[in-house]
């Protein structure tokens, strides 16, 4: 109960501070971009958890998310050829502070909507966080009424809501935290909780001019004692490259969507049970 209110306390204060929004203040010039910090992030995401960059008003991103299987079952598997699933992702900016997303993933054959707002932003010489906002919902299709004779539509459902708080340390390290609260309508078994509670960790190295180290992991606050999940730890290299940014990563988690990644890990980095993929952005 006291891990609930302190995500509720967490999540709502940002929404008290609307009313001094900085995206009211986002106007096209030189002098009032020259105020905010720039290129925290250089991808929307980070590895696995969402960055506070947002894409521009007016603008379309097509993201190929790609995991394949896990590499430890080697030639047997082609190293995790054999076992790849993909994630399809359309994000619009309606404002330079406002994005709206969809996606289709082949894990689970999850249909997923999203949105994505600005609530302040770091300054200068002012505001030190940039402080975003987070919420999606997801349709499982791949659960069946076969296997689950009293299942319905509900059951299929789940919801995340995140609070993304970024700080651009210095011109080469950038980090972030994610308050996290995730919902299952269905989970597998009866111990854990449909409501779940994460924090996310994050980084960003700059390593050149058009090469970053990345790194994210996802601590579980109220996974069940005998859940055979773990928490996601993630690592990537990232490469820009024009409209481009391509992102090479490891991760225990082969799940892409947030509820599946906190809640549905099962790779384990000690046993080399890891899943190798990459995130491929393109701006329209």
């Amino acid at each position: 109960m006291r891990a609930l209110l302190v995500f509720i306390i967490i999540l709502i204060l940002p929404f008290t501070l609307f009313a001094q929004d900085d995206l009211i203040n986002e106007i096209d010039t030189d002098s009032i971009e020259n105020q905010y910090t720039i290129a925290t992030f250089k991808g929307l995401k980070i590895v696995n958890f969402e960055s506070t960059k947002l894409t521009a008003k007016k603008q379309l991103t097509f993201i190929v998310s790609h995991r394949f299987g896990s590499i430890e079952n080697g030639a047997d598997t082609f190293f995790g050829l054999d076992d790849a699933v993909t994630r399809l992702q359309f994000i619009y900016g309606l404002s330079n502070g406002i994005n709206i997303g969809v996606s289709r993933s082949s894990f689970q054959k999850i249909y997923e909507a999203s949105v994505k707002y600005r609530l302040l932003r770091q300054e200068n010489k002012g505001f030190p966080l940039t402080i975003v906002g987070y919420h999606s919902i997801l349709v499982n299709t791949a659960l069946s009424i076969d296997n689950l004779p009293k299942l319905e539509f509900k059951n299929r459902l789940g919801y995340t809501t995140q609070l993304l708080i970024s700080r651009k340390v210095s011109n080469k390290l950038s980090l972030e935290l994610a308050p996290t609260l995730f919902h299952d309508n269905y989970v597998s078994f009866d111990d854990q909780d449909n409501t779940q509670f994460a924090l996310g960790i994050g980084g960003r190295y700059k390593l050149g001019k058009r090469w970053s180290f990345n790194t994210d992991y996802g601590w579980h606050l109220n996974r069940a004692s005998n859940s055979p999940f773990k928490n996601p730890l993630s690592i990537g290299v990232d490469l820009e490259t024009g409209g481009h940014v391509f992102q090479m990563l490891f991760s225990n988690a082969q799940a892409m969507n947030t509820n599946g990644f906190l809640g549905q890990a099962t790779g384990d980095w000690t046993d080399g049970n890891i899943f190798f993929g990459f995130n491929l952005s393109r701006v329209f």
